[in-house]
This record gives C-alpha cells, structure tokens and sequence, in this order.
C-alpha cells in the first residue's frame, strides 16, 4: 500500500514515547492483560505483537486488523476505532503536533464527546505540559496534579457510574506507574506509591461494583503492597476493608472477619477505616451466625467514632466512611440476625441512614450506598408486614438503578423478590404490582453494559 502521510497510530505513539517496537510491545500485552481480566474471553491475555505487524500499522499497510487485535488497540487508544487509528491522521492534523498539550487532542476528538469532556481533555492538556516542563521526572507541581486528579475521582465516584469512570482511572494509575518507573528524587517516591496506591484500590473497588470479584481481588493486592512499599497504614487499613468486604459479598463471611482483623492491626493516625473495619465485621459476623459477636462490632465501632479526630489521612468520598454507612452496615446486621426486635432495630437505623444519605446536595448523593440502605428498610418492612412501606422503597431504588445500576443492588432486589413471593400478602395487587415493576426494570437492563457504583 502507498503510504501518503504518518498514520494517526504513528503520530499517538510518538507523543506517548511508544515508537521503541519493544516499549510498545509492553504495552500492547499489558493492555491485551487487562482487556482479558475486564471483558475476556481469557485467551486475550496471552497476545502479543510481531516486529513486522508493528511497523506495517505504522505505515499504513494494514486498515482492518484482526479481532483480537483491533479490541487491544481500541483498549489502548479509548475512543478511536481501530479503522481511522490505523489510517491517516485526521484533516487539520496532517503533520505530527510538536507541543506536548496535543496528546490529548488528537486522542480525544471533542465533537465525540460532551463539553464536560472537553472541559476536563483540556485541563490535562495543560497538566501535562507543566508537568514536562518541571526538570525531573518528578517535582511539586507534578505531584499536586495527580493528587488533585485523586481527589476529584475518589470525591465523585459515589455519585457516578462506574463503568464509564473505569478507563478514566485506569489512564491516571498508568501515569502513576510511569512516573514510578522514572527516576525522580527519594522524598516524592513514597507520595507515588500512596497515589498509586489509591488509584490500584478504586480500580479494585470498580472491579467489585461490575462484579468482578478476582479481577477485584487482583488489584486489591496490588493496592496493598503500595500501601506496604510507602508505609501507609490508612491505605493498608483501607484496602483490607476493601478485600473483607469483597470476601462478605462473595459469600465467605469467614474470610471477611479474618481479613477485617488484619486490617486492624494497621492503625492510622486518623480517618475512619478502623470503623469501617468493625462495621464489616458486624455483617460478617451476622452472616455467620454469631449474634454476640455480630453486636460488639458495631458498639467498637461507635466507640471508635467518638474518639475520631477531624480529618482523613486519604482523600474523603469513596474512601470515607460517614455515619450513615455505618448504620445501614449496622441494619445489615440486624437483618441477619432475624427476629421481632432485630427487624425493628434494622428498620430504625436504615431509616435514620436514609434520610441522611438524602441531605446531601443531588449532585453529593451516595446513590449505590443509599439504594442499599433502602433495601435494607425494604427487607425490614416486609419482614413485619409492611408491604406498601416495603413497594415504596423499592420503586425508589428502582429508579435509581435505571440512572446508575449496581450489581449488588440488583443481587438485593433478587433477593427481595425471592423472599416477597414466599410472603403471605404475596397474592395482594401492591405485591403484584411490585413483582411487575421489578419484571419490567429487570427487562430494560438485561442488555445493558456491566453495573457499577458502590462500596
């Protein structure tokens, strides 16, 4: 094939320092890697690229790679197809940019995307630029730019879907290693790790919102030895409330408790992942059966909130553990404890949970973690006989899911129905009603794209 011009795949890999057949080799397995673990088939991980393959893409000798290939390439550059990646670069951009704030606009095109888009593409733009300009790999300004971009995922992940949040994180983690595998001087090696380190568990937590537990699992690890590398006992504490709250959803209670327990051990100078820990295991135990064990955790969990300094040692938002988590993670408990009072102790602290998740600002809400505290109301109010109280959280939640779904709120629903259809009203038209409206929603979701949002 002739080649008339540098191909839009020559010119991105040459402003991502990717032109080396060995550099990008890396990569392209890397991302063949992840692609397997986030959306298989598993074979995927095992691809790999031929010298010869690599330089025909940059010379324009191939346009239609094969499958597998083309997914790994549209992996690496989100947004492209694989069609204009390998063919010329688009009209106006006939000549590679020199200037380092191009990266992102030739990788991103804005008539793609909505303005918010746009907006942030341009931000790091400009981020980027000040961050070659510094004279080391690393210095201040480019430290203060990846912890203000943490700050901002971690403050809006709970009111955002995680699906199409997970690239975004992903890109940042990717900048992060790269900077580690720089040389930069010794006081700033340990902040990357503690990004890194962050980065790794909201991808582990994403993983878990899409429900993908090894994958979550996986990067969990990996989050932890940066927490073990840097020294950071908040992010040690944080990633094992992490793993513990993915073993208590995967059904290994046991699990939970021993891993809550070794997060204990690593007592930051403030924040509130020690509470969190004693709030998982107060499920956990419940899950198991062991009432007085069950309830102990949440009394050391109030204890320890009393005691609770101003301030996180991590950025707020997701990491956080406000008091309403810690009361629907307490009417959890009492869920699986059963019985008159544990229904209306459950009841009375989802409740209280409830309203508090709904006085935060529309765009502050906690919409998985407060779509969970309804189902626990839920089950709460069905279990005494309170089927309209009962259908009018449900069809809350139900909205809700529509705009931003959760896999473990669609397990709670399931849940919800098994147990409606065994109750005595379940012939009455608000529990028919109900069972039709979860039909319908179910219906709707049943091709959508993987869930995501909470923790």
């Amino acid at each position: 094939m002739e080649r008339t011009g540098p191909t839009l795949f020559q010119t991105l890999i040459n402003q991502r320092g990717w032109q080396d057949y060995q550099v990008f080799k890396r990569r392209y397995e890397q991302a063949a890697k992840q692609l397997a673990e986030l959306e298989g088939p598993p074979s995927i991980s095992t691809a790999t690229i031929e010298k010869r393959q690599f330089f025909r893409y940059a010379h324009g000798e191939v346009r239609t790679p094969q499958t597998v290939a083309r997914r790994i390439l549209e992996f690496m550059f989100p947004g492209i197809p694989a069609a204009r990646l390998l063919g010329p670069v688009p009209s106006g951009h006939e000549s590679a940019p020199r200037h380092p704030a191009a990266e992102q606009h030739l990788a991103v095109e804005p008539f793609e995307y909505g303005l918010e888009d746009v907006v942030t593409a341009a931000a790091n733009e400009s981020a980027r630029f000040a961050a070659r300009a510094e004279s080391s790999n690393v210095g201040p300004h480019t430290l203060e730019q990846l912890e203000a971009d943490i700050r901002r995922i971690v403050d809006s992940y709970p009111n955002r879907p995680v699906g199409p949040l997970f690239r975004e994180v992903r890109a940042l983690r990717d900048r992060a290693f790269e900077l580690l595998e720089g040389r930069q001087p010794p006081q700033y090696t340990r902040d990357l790790y503690v990004g890194a380190g962050v980065l790794c568990g909201v991808l582990a937590n994403a993983s878990f919102d899409l429900g993908r537990y090894d994958a979550a699992e996986t990067q969990a690890r990996t989050a932890f030895l940066f927490g073990e590398l840097a020294g950071h006992n908040g992010l040690r504490s944080w990633v094992r409330g992490l793993q513990a709250l993915i073993s208590y959803w995967d059904g290994r209670p046991a699990d939970a408790v021993r891993l809550a327990e070794s997060g204990s051990a690593f007592t930051p100078e403030s924040g509130t992942a020690q509470i969190r820990l004693e709030s998982i295991k107060a499920r956990a135990y419940g899950q198991l059966n062991r009432p007085g064990d069950a309830l102990a955790a949440p009394g050391a969990a109030d204890h320890l909130r009393e005691r609770l300094a101003e301030g996180d040692e991590l950025p707020g938002g997701m990491m956080a553990f406000p008091v309403e988590k810690q009361l629907f993670y307490a009417s959890s408990t009492h869920l699986w404890l059963a019985g008159a009072q544990h229904l209306a102790d459950a009841e009375a602290r989802a409740d209280e949970a409830v309203e508090m998740f709904q006085a935060a600002p529309p765009e502050r809400q906690r919409l998985g973690e407060m779509s969970l505290a309804r189902m626990d109301l839920a089950m709460a109010r069905l279990g005494r006989g309170d089927l309209d109280g009962a259908a009018a959280q449900i069809h809350t939640v139900l909205v809700t899911s529509a705009r931003r779904r959760t896999e473990s709120v669609d397990r709670r629903i399931g849940h919800f129905t098994r147990q409606l259809a065994l109750h005595p009203g379940a012939g009455a038209p608000v529990a028919i009603g109900l069972r039709e409206s979860i039909i319908a929603h179910q219906e709707r979701t049943i091709a959508e794209l993987p869930p995501g949002g909470h923790l």
